[in-house]
């Protein structure tokens, strides 16, 4: 197969086709771009479980002397309630679920709430009393807080044993909800790339059918007609695919290392090793769709 022919093929047929190319161009770059912002969320949705379900404790409240909720009466849990309950965090039963815990009473926890709402009004109106002393425990495995809850939510002075992890849950469930929002938004417009370049591919070869019937009176190979379509579809598809990459760079650059990442510095956010995974990801992705997809087109029109 002569190179130099089949490289003129495919430069006249790109120039020719050249508002189409441009539209195979486009529609490759906005697909594959929201392909790329789909697999980095998973990536950042997963670095973040990671991290805060590592972090995520597991609060055994006692009881204060105003509440009647859960185990409570109206009393304070007693010296040897608050014993009981730390003599089963270190029992054989749950000693090897625990990777740690410690006791916070009441004047820490007012503290603490001091630091955090420092600039709130609430503050004022908020006394040691009003708070629960609370055992803080961190397990080895934290999706083994349902062993924790049964052994201790029954116990004597305990408010409610409250796993942390349920309050991420809704955020991480937004942020899945987003994902796969952009996931379903890149099938739909990867539909739409491979419907466009074989229908680019098919005006092209019916633009040099002329071409084509000689080529098959002289006895040239079908690779060899067939090969100057499937590179005009790739080559459109990979200018896509490498702004597509472009534009995944410069959102974890400047978007995500530069803004979020800076903005809420306690939370890990993915950094440029991703693009090394999802560039690449994305040129190929964009290739193969594009040779297969003129590949078909090619194959069928030649039949007719």
């Amino acid at each position: 197969m002569r190179l130099g022919l089949v490289f003129s093929e495919v430069g006249q047929g790109l120039r020719r086709n050249l508002s189409m190319v441009i539209s195979v161009v486009l529609v490759t770059f906005i697909s594959l771009t929201f392909v790329g912002v789909a697999v980095l969320m998973q990536m950042q949705i997963n670095q973040m479980k990671g991290y805060w379900y590592d972090k995520a404790q597991v609060a055994v409240y006692l009881c204060t002397d105003t509440d009647t909720t859960g185990n409570c009466t109206g009393a304070k849990a007693t010296t040897d309630q608050e014993a009981q309950v730390k003599a089963q965090l270190q029992s054989t039963t749950l000693s090897p679920y625990i990777k740690k815990f410690y006791f916070q009473d009441q004047q820490q926890a007012y503290d603490e709430f001091k630091r955090q709402f420092a600039n709130s009004p609430a503050t004022e109106f908020v006394q040691p009393s009003y708070l629960n002393e609370t055992f803080w425990v961190n397990l080895k495995n934290p999706s083994q807080s349902d062993v924790l809850i049964e052994a201790l939510s029954n116990q004597a002075g305990v408010q409610s044993v409250v796993d942390q992890r349920g309050y991420l849950q809704p955020i991480f469930a937004v942020l899945n909800a987003a994902s796969y929002t952009a996931i379903g938004i890149a099938v739909l417009m990867l539909i739409a790339a491979v419907l466009l370049i074989a229908t680019t591919i098919r005006l092209s070869a019916f633009s040099r059918r002329r071409e084509l019937g000689i080529m098959r009176l002289v006895g040239a190979s079908n690779r060899f007609i067939q090969t100057p379509f499937i590179l005009e579809g790739v080559i459109a598809a990979l200018v896509g695919s490498v702004l597509a990459g472009g534009a995944i760079y410069l959102i974890v650059r400047f978007f995500v290392r530069d803004y979020l990442a800076a903005s809420f510095a306690s939370t890990p956010f993915v950094g440029m090793n991703a693009t090394v995974f999802v560039v690449p990801l994305l040129i190929v992705i964009g290739a193969v769709l594009a040779a297969l997809s003129a590949n078909v087109a090619i194959r069928r029109y030649l039949k007719v």
